[in-house]
């Protein structure tokens, strides 16, 4: 579904992305993951186009794309949400999923009223996600958890082959992470793609068959699960100094 060729992306000396390669199966379930400033979210923003990248190929669903504005890339059947949740805050929660709408988006909304198809895709889209009770709220009002789940709608307006999610447990209560994990697993279920950035590793292990690990902009490692755990590079890079803290513990109890 999505294939990554080369990727680069430097800030004057700094080369955040450094011919970053990687693959994603149709209908999977996958993770990039990797310590702060390892370069996932800004190869989820050069995948996407939002950023430009400095070179590189990437292929979504065997068509170029890394030649393209960012709603071509979406109207191809990529979305994905941001870190920081975005929404227009004097609409209402129903406005801003009509908004992402492929057919019509924002121009839809100043002319003189939203489509009844809009509408109704919308309100299915919030039922599915069980928070139709926030159709008629204005986002200015919502809970940061709230507003997670709205950002998950509305990337699922432009009906995505694949969706990529930027950390959907940050800042979440584990009820509502509950409830995330149990959606994606039922968008899969209906044979969408979903590509990861994530710091729960419980989640990761748990929830993603493929694994992509990246470290100072380069992929290192790339496989499923318990590959990824007993890799050591990744221990090193990703989990070396948590591995190493509880190492010393341990020898430190061990001894008293």
């Amino acid at each position: 579904m999505l294939r990554v060729e080369g990727l680069c992306k430097h800030f004057g000396g700094i080369r955040a992305v450094d011919q970053c390669s990687f693959e994603i199966a149709k209908g999977s379930i996958s993770a990039l993951i990797g310590p702060n400033g390892a370069g996932k979210t800004t190869a989820f923003n050069c995948i996407s186009r939002t950023m430009e990248p400095t070179a590189g190929k990437v292929w979504l669903d065997g068509k170029r794309i890394d030649h393209l504005k960012p709603h071509k890339v979406t109207r191809l059947g990529l979305s994905r949400t941001f870190q920081i949740t975005r929404s227009l805050e004097d609409l209402t929660v129903l406005e801003n999923l009509c908004v992402q709408a492929t057919s019509h988006g924002f121009a839809r909304l100043v002319g003189p009223s939203i489509s009844e198809e809009e509408r109704a895709k919308a309100e299915e889209i919030l039922d599915f996600l069980g928070i139709s009770r926030l159709a008629y709220e204005q986002a200015r009002n919502l809970s940061y958890g709230q507003r997670k789940l709205m950002d998950f709608a509305a990337l699922l307006m432009s009906d995505p082959k694949i969706i990529l999610l930027d950390e959907p447990a940050g800042g979440v209560n584990p009820r509502l992470l509950d409830d995330i994990v149990e959606h994606i697993r039922a968008l899969h279920a209906r044979g969408l793609t979903v590509l990861i950035v994530e710091h729960n590793m419980e989640l990761v292990m748990s929830l993603c068959e493929h694994i992509v690990v990246m470290a100072q902009g380069r992929v290192i490692a790339d496989g499923p699960p318990d590959a990824i755990k007993a890799n050591p590079e990744v221990l090193e890079a990703y989990l070396g100094a948590s591995t190493a803290a509880e190492e010393t513990s341990d020898a430190e109890a061990a001894h008293v």
